[in-house]
């Protein structure tokens, strides 16, 4: 699946301690009942659609941050199955990611430098340039060699805070991949569980599902399925602005 996390940044990243699954009980929400429901996912997924807004974190992400990533699990395999992919994969995945008041109060990432990163530690120089839609904060191109061009919308998006210290999001993305011959065309749903340490850094955990093209039909299962864990490490502001 080539560039699925280019638009929703963080990949995955293993956090020994980090939060676990959400049990849906009376009263729970739309992305605690969807939680519940993985690995079984499918489409319709119940994800309002953004429009033109982007997606609001808490206040704590603000800043420049280390991630480092792991996979929990291979693609395809339900949560009784989980792995150590760190015996298959070597290091975990590490980039950077910055998080930038929006100028209305509110924290959004800098997805093309968040996108940048992690696709150029997925992907090294097969990744040329990432490029936001100035007119769209939820469209982002991403141009690769061999004439290749990944067109990533976010289509339904969803998120909650569960009292100060926990941030649930969902997006679903819509990706094209144009290039030599017919274009590639999959949606990709990725559910974010966030959660503050005291000592300031942020444990995730991500649930992530693959599903083929909209022409195939509105309503669909997942293809594949993958979790992942994420350890966010805050860097100290740059004293130099010229770096």
């Amino acid at each position: 699946m080539l560039l699925a996390l280019l638009l929703a940044w963080p990949a995955s990243v293993a956090a020994a301690g980090g939060p676990g699954p959400v049990a849906a009980g009376a009263g729970a929400s739309a992305l605690e009942q969807r939680l519940d429901h993985w690995p079984a996912w499918r489409l319709p997924a119940p994800l309002p659609r953004p429009g033109r807004r982007d997606l609001i974190w808490p206040a704590w992400f603000a800043g420049e941050w280390q991630v480092s990533s792991l996979t929990l699990e291979q693609p395809g395999k339900g949560a009784e199955a989980e792995t150590d992919a760190q015996t298959e994969t070597g290091a975990p995945l590490r980039w950077r990611a910055r998080f930038v008041d929006d100028g209305h109060g509110g924290v959004v990432g800098e997805r093309a430098f968040n996108a940048q990163a992690i696709g150029t530690a997925l992907l090294g120089d097969q990744l040329l340039a990432v490029q936001d839609d100035p007119g769209d904060p939820n469209r982002q191109l991403a141009r690769l060699r061999g004439d290749r061009l990944l067109d990533s919308r976010v289509v339904g998006r969803r998120s909650q805070r569960l009292g100060s210290d926990l941030f649930l999001a969902d997006e679903l993305t819509l990706q094209v991949l144009h290039g030599p011959g017919e274009p590639r065309i999959s949606r990709i749903e990725t559910l974010g569980r966030w959660e503050r340490r005291d000592d300031g850094g942020i444990d995730g955990e991500q649930w992530q599902a693959r599903y083929g093209s909209p022409a195939e039909g509105l309503a669909a299962p997942a293809i594949s399925t993958t979790r992942y864990r994420l350890r966010l490490e805050r860097l100290p502001p740059k004293s130099d602005p010229a770096n």
